[in-house]
């Protein structure tokens, strides 16, 4: 709801995410708005930053529509410009992007269960990861649990393989979803816990970009275009849609969507595809959006239509009177839809008028099952309204605290009691805690599907009369401190097991038979914890011995180190730490992952990792890295026994790059870095004097850079999304396929997600492709890797995805940078 928009400007969405509600007159006035309108919309489409913020913000906001966006996947298949965590980590970033971003707009967020598995060049190839029966559930599942009255697909049903094969299949299966759910054949099982429901209309939300340019699409017939006006200005908030939309487009920090906002009109085109056009824009045109769509909601909407009147800015609670009156209709409603929305609504409403202030929080941020926790509550009534908190009831435990005491105007009223955490869940994502596939996420309990983050369970429901009519406002536990930079900071409340056990890098790589020292970090959740620690491996793999832990405080770790000697010859395993602690077997670990615009996500996951033994061979030691956009190779290349150093741009002089053995370009380096553009002479005079520099991809989109490469050098959009591809080496005899490693089509196999992407697919003749490479029925790419003789040194251009292989402990892909990097190491010319 709109009320949420002036705290942006003052306040981190992280803490606004934890934080009670303060709203202001002018935003309690907004609500009220919004619980007289009975309209719902949803937006659909594939991945977060797919949604038009500004069409969500003017349907919440504008209109006072329930809006929500459902997106197919949660993005764990794309890149992190913000730090290192890749998949499934990744898309609990972008989740919590995602809510921030409906914090910001209005709206609501939902999701399905396909797994975002990186780009797909068609719908057929999308299936062939995503499971079709399963998706069309989900998506049919949202609709008639959202109810929307209109459908606004993101992208064009009909137009396969000219765009992300996701992106088209997320409005296939929505025009198709129209026409089931409202069929009770359609997974009747469903109708066990929710309705069929038939949306009215369904569009599609057009633009220029369709078209191919804006002068064909000024030509076009839109006969069956709707235009929205989406640009409108909210003097209360000084504030227009599009300046909001902005704000939540930014939320995508993950993958650097920073939106510069806009001000003046911004005309939005929806193509209807079902359903009848409403005229004059109105998108709810000829539907009933008053109360009197419910039955016995007539009564409501006159008492609701007087409330929002006679509303007083300077004195909200005198709609109480009204409110509570409408509370108690709502309340009987037999339509479960409306009145589980509105009492929701009207609740947080006659809240805010009264200047209720309701709090459950804990002074320790995790808790283990069965642990006695301090809960403090605190409630106060700054109104002069009487109110009467009459007792809290404590979930999911349903301890009950009678109190019986009024709450007088202004008097703060602070109370703690003492509960037990009971036989308590673990707080994780819920779509992790199954093994899912490549393309879907698995999870067995209905309700949850669909749901952005998993319900909180711990909670406290203040019991009040308000002037005789009694009201139960729930609040989730908190855990609050006070940071003394910070001031007031409000993180989740977790619930954790006795202690967790990992080790650090998810991938250890031997580049030989030599024993390396693998150390375990061990935490405890609580205190006087004692364990015994072990690591676990297949035959092959000789570890040392279990050895005991003692940890005194909570929130302690120690570090305990183990021996771990691999095989003789090649091998790929699994490594499971482990504990033991009073007899039980504890095999997760903790992670934890803490960003300023998202709150703190605490997740328990399986411990493992995984034991590489390659058969590599290696030429130079000392490499330069300048960083791109969040990739982990580096770490990669110091476990194969590189020394690595990372470079800022200011350390970019030939005195400090003469020193290196390579220097390498991260990912999307000069996409990301802009000072490069003054420091590429100096990087180009390196190779020219004998360095070896190894490039990797580079987005193509709005690539603007003179000289990546010393002779003409053009990146493209092509790219190989099957990771299974035949690659095809055009010289076997070429030095960078054979030296130091022979390189065959065996390196190839075990690869992740893709063979590469952005390939150049023009370049100066100087350059010698290596390999060749295509996706089933498309033309051979052979940019994916670039050699150039220049000087005396060489110059490497790569798009092959090594920024997923490495970390994923791909052997060839190492054995195959491991030759990039030792090019002109053996004192031979480059084959050409």
């Amino acid at each position: 709801m709109r009320f949420l928009f002036v705290f942006i400007c003052c306040i981190s969405l992280q803490l606004q995410a934890q934080k009670p509600k303060k709203p202001t007159s002018s935003e309690i006035y907004e609500q009220i708005q919004g619980l007289n309108f009975l309209g719902t919309a949803l937006y659909l489409a594939a991945h977060p930053d797919d949604e038009n913020t500004a069409m969500i913000s003017y349907l919440a906001n504008e209109v006072h529509a329930r809006t929500g966006y459902l997106a197919l996947t949660r993005g764990d298949g794309g890149q992190n410009l913000i730090g290192p965590e890749i998949r499934e980590l990744l898309g609990v970033i972008r989740t919590q992007e995602l809510l921030a971003a409906r914090r910001t707009d209005g709206g609501e967020q939902r999701f399905t269960r396909a797994n975002d598995f990186g780009y797909s060049k068609n719908p057929e190839e999308t299936l062939s990861f995503w499971e079709e029966d399963e998706i069309m559930k989900d998506v049919v599942w949202a609709i008639r649990n959202f109810r929307p009255d209109i459908i606004i697909n993101r992208f064009d049903h009909r137009s396969p393989g000219t765009t992300h094969g996701h992106h088209t299949l997320s409005a296939m299966l929505s025009v198709e979803a129209f026409d089931k759910v409202g069929d009770p054949q359609v997974f009747p099982e469903q109708l066990k816990r929710t309705q069929t429901w038939q949306p009215k209309r369904l569009f599609f939300n057009t633009s220029w970009w369709f078209y191919g340019s804006r002068e064909k699409f000024e030509e076009a017939d839109k006969s069956n275009l709707v235009s929205v006006d989406v640009g409108s200005y909210y003097p209360a908030y000084g504030l227009s849609n599009t300046e909001i939309s902005a704000l939540s487009r930014s939320q995508h920090k993950s993958q650097g969507f920073g939106n510069t906002g806009s001000r003046g009109a911004q005309v939005e085109y929806l193509e209807l595809l079902k359903g009848d056009l409403p005229a004059d824009g109105n998108l709810f045109k000829g539907i009933d959006t008053s109360w009197n769509r419910v039955e016995g909601g007539a009564a409501i909407g006159n008492i609701l239509n007087q409330v929002e009147a006679d509303y007083n800015f300077n004195d909200p609670a005198a709609s109480l009177p009204h409110l509570l009156e409408a509370y108690q209709l709502i309340v009987q409603l037999e339509d479960t839809y409306w009145r589980d929305l509105k009492t929701k609504q009207i609740t947080q409403i006659i809240k805010a008028c009264a200047g209720l202030y309701l709090e459950a929080y804990t002074d320790e941020q995790t808790a283990i099952a069965e642990e006695n926790v301090k809960l403090s509550l605190e409630a106060i009534n700054r109104s002069d309204f009487p109110i009467i908190l009459e007792r809290v009831t404590v979930l999911p435990s349903k301890k009950e605290i009678k109190m019986e005491r009024s709450l007088d105007f202004n008097e703060d009223f602070k109370t703690q009691v003492e509960v037990n955490t009971g036989d308590a869940d673990f707080t994780t994502a819920y779509w992790l805690t199954e093994e899912g596939s490549v393309g879907m996420y698995k999870v067995t309990d209905q309700e949850l599907i669909g749901l952005p983050e998993t319900p909180k369970t711990f909670k406290a429901t203040f019991h009040l009369k308000i002037d005789e009519v009694e009201i139960p406002i729930t609040t989730d536990w908190v855990y609050k401190y006070n940071d003394r930079v910070a001031g007031e900071v409000y993180e989740p409340f977790e619930i954790v097991p006795k202690a967790s056990v990992a080790v650090a890098d998810p991938v250890i790589i031997f580049a030989d038979a030599q024993p390396k020292t693998i150390t375990a970090q061990v935490t405890a959740y609580v205190s006087n914890l004692s364990a015994k620690v072990s690591l676990n491996a297949p035959k092959g793999w000789q570890i040392s011995a279990p050895q005991e832990i003692n940890i005194a405080q909570k929130g302690e770790t120690k570090t305990v180190a183990f021996t771990v000697t691999p095989p003789d010859n090649a091998s790929e395993v699994e490594l499971q730490p482990q504990l033991l602690v009073d007899g039980k077997t504890i095999n997760t670990k903790i992670v934890r992952i803490d960003y300023e615009h998202i709150p703190l996500q605490t997740l328990v996951l399986p411990s493992t990792n995984k034991l590489v033994r390659l058969d590599i061979q290696k030429k130079g030691n000392y490499i330069g890295y300048i960083a791109g956009a969040g990739d982990v190779i580096p770490e990669s290349l110091r476990q194969i026994g590189y020394q690595v150093a990372e470079i800022t741009p200011e350390e970019i002089t030939a005195t400090n790059l003469k020193n290196f053995d390579a220097v390498v370009m991260g990912v999307r380096a000069y996409n990301v870095v802009e000072e490069l553009r003054y420091k590429q002479p100096i990087l180009l005079d390196y190779v020219e004097n004998g360095g070896t520099m190894v490039v990797q991809y580079n987005t193509a989109r709005g690539f603007s850079f003179p000289n990546i490469g010393p002779y003409p050098l053009e990146l493209s959009s092509d790219r190989v999304t099957d990771e299974f591809a035949e690659v095809t080496i055009l010289d076997p005899d070429a030095e960078i396929l054979n030296y130091p490693n022979k390189i065959t089509q065996r390196d190839f196999e075990g690869w992740v997600q893709e063979r590469g992407l952005y390939f150049p697919n023009n370049y100066d003749k100087a350059y010698t492709p290596v390999l060749s490479i295509h996706d089933e029925n498309e033309a051979p790419s052979e940019g994916s890797l670039l050699l150039a003789k220049y000087g005396k040194g060489n110059y490497i251009y790569t798009g092959l995805s090594f920024f997923r292989e490495l970390p994923a402990g791909v052997s060839g892909a190492y054995r195959l940078f491991a030759n990039m990097l030792s090019v002109g190491k053996n004192n031979q010319k480059i084959k050409n």
